[in-house]
């Protein structure tokens, strides 16, 4: 099943090669005449997954910026097998970048009841309470998180984000 998986990111990733006016000097000259199936399907359309294939295809969609089908994948994922911390995080990443704070609140509970509260977990949270402006509880957070991790780059990176929007922030009442 991961070989069909893999064949079918393969497919997509090339097939857009195709129809560009240049070709690609490692494209090779294929002609294809089986029938074309969607590679990329809604979760209410596949009845079948291996163990961890949900989690896969919402990160994969996460990845992409495709944050609404992300959060479907991990929904289904965490709905099927719910004692994954993985997959509450990833759930809770994709409802932070939808504006769903609520809800993002609530998978995030869900994780720490899990695992404690992780490093990934105390970063993701503090970056949602930076979409959400809510800038001193994520430094809080991310402070956090640093105690348990000081050298994390993730977590000084998004640091000096927050550093960079609270700079903002202060200059937003100059007119």
């Amino acid at each position: 099943m991961r070989a069909v998986f893999v064949l079918a990111v393969l497919t997509i990733a090339l097939g857009g090669c195709s129809n560009t006016a240049e070709r690609s000097p490692w494209a090779a000259d294929v002609v294809y005449t089986g029938s074309v199936t969607s590679t990329i399907q809604s979760p209410g359309d596949v009845k079948y997954y291996s163990s961890d294939e949900l989690y896969h295809l919402a990160t994969e969609y996460f990845n992409r910026g495709s944050f609404g089908t992300a959060a479907e994948y991990f929904r289904t994922a965490v709905e099927r097998a719910p004692k994954d911390a993985s997959a509450w995080v990833g759930l809770a990443a994709s409802y932070d970048r939808i504006g769903r704070f609520d809800l993002a609140d609530q998978a995030y509970r869900h994780a720490i009841r899990l695992n404690g509260e992780t490093i990934e977990i105390l970063n993701n949270r503090g970056y949602s309470y930076m979409l959400r402006g809510n800038l001193i509880q994520a430094r809080v957070q991310f402070k956090r998180a640093l105690r348990l991790d000081p050298d994390n780059a993730i977590i000084w990176n998004n640091l000096e984000l927050l550093n960079g929007s609270r700079r903002f922030i202060e200059r937003s009442g100059e007119k």
